[in-house]
Order: C-alpha cells, then structure tokens, then sequence
C-alpha cells in the first residue's frame, strides 16, 4: 500500500474560481452546490507553464499564428519518453481541441448515412458529434464485471457488419469507466475494423494520467496492425496539465492522404490554435512531468478515499478506475429514481450519467484539494440517506 499523500502547497488549495468565467463553477452560480462535474481540475497549472505564458504575453504581439517550430519536437520527445512511440513530426497537425478534431474526423471519413461505431457509456461527444454531421451513432455497450468493465467484441463486429460504419471513435483511456484497453483488447479492435475497412479514431486525451503501474498506455496507432497506420490519434495537453481553456490539440495521423485531407477539413470554419495555447503545450510537454508525477499521487489517494467512502454508502458501488480522475458510481442500487437530482438536493453536482449513455450513475471529478473531495463525499452520503 502506498504511503498516505502529503501534497505540496500546488495541490493542497487552490485558486478562487467564482467571478472567473468558470464552466465548471458557474453551473450552479447562486447554489450552494459543489461542482465535481466536468472534466478539469481546481489547480493551478505548473510553474513552467505559467512562466512560458508570461514570456509569450511579454513579447505583446498575437497575430494569426501557425504552428510555431517547438510544437512539433516538443510533442514527439513527450510522447516518445512517456509511451515509447516514436512518431515522425511531419505527422501532426494541430487542432483547437479534441472535441473539435473529432468533430472534424466525423466529416472526414463519412458520408451523409454513413454510421460511426463507439462503445458505451461514454464521453458525451461521441454520442452527440454524429448526429450534427449528418451520421448514425451505433453504440455497442461495454460488459459490466465485477472488476472491470470490457469490450464485448461479439457485439462489435455484430455491429460493424449490420451498419454503414466508416468510423470506429475509441476513448482510451476511456472515459467515464477510467479503463486502461490492453494491448490484446486493442489489436482485436484493430482487427474488427480492418476486417470491415473501418478507420479507428482514437481520443488520448487521458493518456498521460494513468494511475496503476501495471496498466500502461499503449497508442493505438504504434501497434503493428494494418488498422494502426491509417488510424488517427488525438491528444492534448488540457487533461493532465488543466489547459483545457487554452485550445490546443494535436492529431496524428500517419497516412498522408488522410493526414492532407484532415488539414483542409476544417477550412473557413475551424480556427487555428491561439499562440498561448501553443506555448502552454510546448511548456507542458517539455517540462511538466515532475508536476505530472505529483499530481498522479494525489489522484491515487484521491482514488482510495472516494472508493472507501462510497463502498459505506448503501446501494452505491464504484470499480476502482485505472486512468483519469473521474470516479464512475453506479447508483442503481440505491432505489433512487433520479441520482443526478439527489445530488444536486444534497449539495453536490456530478456529472449524470444519462448524458454519458448509461442511466443510473453519476461521474464525480476527484481533482481538487482533498479538504473539498472530503466536503464533496460528505454531500454524496447525504444525497443517499436512507429516510
């Protein structure tokens, strides 16, 4: 067991976020009701970061801006030492975000009627991306155990064959159940959409934010699989270093005429990157895994004190997740009707699991000082009282 976590003055308190423009905040502005519903953190990011935004605002100009010549290297040499993959820059190609380049994917690889594949529950997104571009959503829900949730790849290649899919959009990690997919379950993914000639769309925003040791990141896209080389990869720095305001994402993708048309995809509708977006991400990548280490301590022991808590709660239960820092609760036990409107009674404002496709749960953010994931849990126990 791990030594109980004595986090640095970065993560013990953090800033005021009332008055800021707060998504997160701002939800429930005039309630006493603690957000822990979308996915950022209450801390502040790391000092490298905010010296590279005060050396970029100090220069004082912000013209149009295109990727500027570190971006590039900064994310090759990130994504090289953390997850071994050696990916060639000329693959890159930088987005104002991963909603935004998933978006985008949608009109790329599919046409009017065409279908695009994902598994259940998940991120909002990929449920309701399809439908604004004129595409069918099939959902093949994930397999609830005891210990981990998985993939039931019966459902889907039942369900690549029987639909127009084009698309297969891959949360992994996934959000919101915190999987960490294998290297055997992705070559399998791989070889269902090389069978039915299926262009895998992977979402890495939570690559970095692994929890257990013994569940490391595997990019789809540096398997040795015919799927992997015309795949696409989307990651950011905005989950792991909480710039999700700052806009700046990456896809990487291989295949050079995908790659080129992906680039034209969003012209005259998708903006370029904000030159304080890059300079965040060039910052983060380069010099933020000593803050990145620390942070993933606290959200281990963020870990422990959520599912020990919740396993005291009648009704409600939590598999323990091996990536983000999002707790997945399923409530259904509970006899509670309206989970989400029990919370928001009680104080508390998760996420509802209805938007994620599964009914019945709420996702809690754990990333905030413990004093207030400690508030946040006492509002949970409230919420499901008995009487």
């Amino acid at each position: 067991m791990r030594p109980p976590v004595e986090p640095s003055a970065a993560f013990a308190s953090c800033p005021e976020r009332h008055g800021t423009g707060s998504e997160k905040w701002d939800r429930w502005a005039g309630r006493d009701v603690l957000p822990a519903w979308v996915a950022d953190m209450d801390f502040r990011a790391p000092d490298e970061v905010l010296a590279a935004l005060h050396a970029r605002v100090d220069h004082g100009v912000f013209g149009y801006t295109h990727e500027p010549p570190g971006f590039r290297p900064a994310l090759c040499g990130h994504l090289a030492r953390r997850h071994g993959w050696e990916v060639d820059p000329d693959w890159i190609v930088a987005a104002p975000g991963v909603v935004t380049a998933l978006a985008l994917t949608a009109r790329l690889c599919a046409g009017p009627g065409d279908d695009i594949l994902t598994f259940t529950p998940v991120y909002p997104p990929f449920l309701t991306l399809p439908g604004l571009a004129g595409r069918g959503c099939v959902r093949v829900p994930l397999v609830e155990a005891a210990a981990a949730w998985s993939i039931d790849f019966d459902a889907l290649a039942a369900a690549a064959g029987a639909s127009r899919a084009k698309l297969l959009w891959l949360c992994h990690p996934h959000n919101p159940t915190g999987t960490v997919w294998s290297r055997a379950a992705l070559l399998r993914v791989a070889d269902v959409a090389e069978r039915h000639g299926i262009t895998v769309v992977s979402d890495e925003i939570w690559a970095d934010l692994v929890l257990d040791d013994d569940a490391g990141h595997v990019p789809f896209a540096s398997l040795d699989h015919p799927a992997a080389r015309r795949a696409i990869t989307l990651v950011a720095p905005s989950k792991t270093w909480n710039l999700a305001g700052l806009g700046c994402a990456a896809a990487i993708i291989r295949d050079e005429s995908l790659r080129r048309r992906f680039r034209t995809a969003g012209g005259g509708l998708v903006p370029m990157v904000n030159p304080l977006g890059y300079a965040a991400a060039e910052a983060a990548w380069q010099h933020g895994d000593a803050w990145r280490r620390e942070l993933l301590a606290i959200l281990r022991h963020h870990r422990t004190l959520v599912l020990d808590r919740v396993a005291m709660i009648p009704g409600l239960s939590c598999r323990a997740w091996q990536a983000t820092y999002l707790a997945w609760i399923d409530c259904r036990a509970t006899g509670v009707s309206d989970p989400q409107a029990a919370c928001e009674a009680a104080g508390l404002g998760p996420s509802d699991g209805r938007t994620f496709g599964l009914p019945g749960f709420i996702r809690l953010n754990t990333a905030c000082p413990a004093d207030r994931l400690a508030v946040a849990l006492d509002r949970l126990a409230a919420a499901f009282a008995p009487g």
